[in-house]
């Protein structure tokens, strides 16, 4: 199995499937093309995605094409971070935040 190259996106249509039923932890970034802080954030996810993977699935959706996965989730900052633990969001942040420090925060759910 190939490692994944970075979080791989995700829709309102594939949600459900990709995050809710997934077997691991399930680490969503909400994002948006115009947001400076996501793009920031981006190759802190892509080292997660590849040295986590076999712990926890990176992924991240589009808060402007998928309104409905970001209401649901009352999603009102970019960028969030959600994870999710047996279809169920068991944690919120807001903000860019180096690797070292998202590590320590995601390190009781992995």
């Amino acid at each position: 199995m190939s490692l994944p190259s970075g979080p791989a996106e995700v829709t309102d249509d594939d949600f459900e499937t990709e995050v809710i039923g997934a077997e691991l932890p399930v680490l969503v970034q909400f994002t948006a093309d115009w947001c400076g802080p996501c793009r920031q954030l981006a190759p802190v996810l892509r080292d997660i995605a590849r040295e986590e993977g076999d712990r926890v699935k990176v992924v991240q959706i589009d808060v402007d094409r998928n309104p409905g996965t970001t209401l649901a989730y009352r999603v009102l900052s970019t960028p969030t971070l959600m994870v999710f633990r047996d279809g169920e969001p068991v944690r919120s942040m807001v903000g860019a935040r180096p690797k070292r420090r998202l590590l320590e925060e995601l390190a009781d759910l992995l």
